[in-house]
């Protein structure tokens, strides 16, 4: 057991699951999506969805949107900061079983008009792990960096984004690929040991049948 287990994260209670999970949650909904929401609507099932009004829950989730870390004191006055600052939320509670009893699926849309839905899981001491991209299961935890692309599922692309990483001398710690169907659209999340530049997402942003990238820092 380390020192991280024993004494838990650095946060704004009073829950590390219910209250700093949550915040991370948000923050990471928040650069998935790549830009500040303006939109949010937020459903919670299990513990979330029975108790997130007695551990701050609410005002956790829309703090990680507005880009507060899980010790920001501000996360305390969120839901009337999130108003003044224009980003337009609700929640739902789901009846619904989940896979995690702490599970929040997020339905983001920014100031550009980009969409996107994330769903995580708070798993305790403050960690979590992103399930769902839109429709793309993954598992992303925000302990690493990480890149993400959308791109056509068809040869040589997952070699070529490898390829622009190892001359960056990135080294690649974990990855995994999905995809609606064959030959159809694919995700691939990249978690590394060494940050990403931003010279580097551009060239992966122009490898042919990239779609879109993003980088995810460390949380």
């Amino acid at each position: 057991m380390g020192v991280f287990d024993i004494i838990g994260p650095v946060m704004v209670g009073p829950s590390s699951s219910h209250t700093a999970g949550a915040a991370r949650l948000g923050k990471m909904a928040r650069v998935i999506l790549g830009e500040s929401p303006t939109e949010a609507t937020i459903t919670l099932y299990g513990s979330f969805a029975r108790t997130y009004l007695g551990h701050g829950t609410d005002r956790a989730l829309v703090g990680g949107l507005l880009g507060f870390a899980p010790d920001d004191l501000r996360i305390k006055d969120s839901l009337k900061i999130a108003t003044e600052e224009g980003l337009t939320f609700s929640f739902v509670i789901s009846e619904q079983a989940a896979d995690h009893p702490n599970t929040a699926e997020f339905s983001l849309q920014g100031a550009s008009g980009n969409r996107i839905g994330v769903t995580g899981r708070s798993i305790g001491g403050g960690q979590i792990v992103i399930t769902k991209i839109d429709s793309f299961k993954v598992e992303i935890t925000g302990d690493y960096n990480a890149l993400i692309t959308i791109h056509e599922d068809k040869p040589g692309i997952i070699a070529e984004v490898s390829r622009v990483l190892s001359q960056e001398n990135i080294n690649i710690a974990q990855m995994k690929v999905a995809r609606q169907f064959r030959g159809a659209e694919a995700m691939m999340v990249l978690e590394t040991d060494h940050s990403i530049s931003k010279q580097t997402l551009d060239t992966v942003k122009n490898i042919y049948g990239i779609r879109s990238a993003i980088v995810i820092l460390p949380l």
